[in-house]
């Protein structure tokens, strides 16, 4: 029985809107070349991958930079990454048959609003008045619409229905942050 490579990626969730991360968790098989790592990634918005070389067993750290999506001041300041679909691609020789592909939701930005959110709210450790309540049940909803947006992206492979849950639970959000924006009568 011929062995091959399995060729596998790990994409973390990070709070940094700065960076994504990935890192090589394949699996190599032994007498067989894993020469010309490719890992290609579209952003968002994009039609067209960007092509990094990379060798086997890569722990990378990508910014707007590296992506392709920031071409002035990388050495000054790195811009954040979008939210969205990424289309990530990672192939060995011979690239066109020795491949592994992830269409990984990046909701780094949600996520932390929804964070910040939840920091905005007046809890102690008792229980919530019935106000405080009412607005956590919201975030607990929004939060499941993002978790059911990459569930839908990331293991139904339907990105159509999870980027509709994500724009959803975005506009959500928006209508919380209005509300608290309203209730603490300041400036946001």
């Amino acid at each position: 029985m011929a062995s091959k490579h399995q060729l596998s990626l790990e994409l973390p969730d990070t709070n940094n809107i700065k960076v994504l991360r990935i890192f090589d968790t394949s699996i190599y098989a032994d007498g067989i070349g894993k020469d010309c790592g490719i890992l290609s990634i579209t952003s968002p918005g994009f039609n067209l991958p960007v092509n990094i070389e990379i060798l086997p067993g890569f722990n990378s750290t990508l910014t707007a930079c590296t992506l392709g999506l920031q071409k002035t001041g990388c050495s000054e300041a790195v811009q954040p990454l979008p939210d969205g679909i990424y289309v990530i691609r990672y192939s060995v020789s011979p690239n066109t048959s020795v491949f592994v592909e992830y269409n990984h939701l990046r909701v780094t930005q949600t996520v932390n609003r929804y964070y910040n959110l939840l920091c905005e709210l007046e809890m102690a450790a008792c229980e919530p008045d019935a106000d405080v309540k009412e607005k956590l049940a919201e975030l607990r909803l929004i939060k499941s619409f993002i978790d059911a947006a990459k569930a839908k992206v990331e293991y139904c492979h339907d990105p159509e229905a999870g980027m509709e849950l994500l724009l959803y639970a975005k506009k959500r959000l928006d209508k919380i942050t209005n509300n608290l924006c309203a209730d603490s009568c300041s400036t946001c």
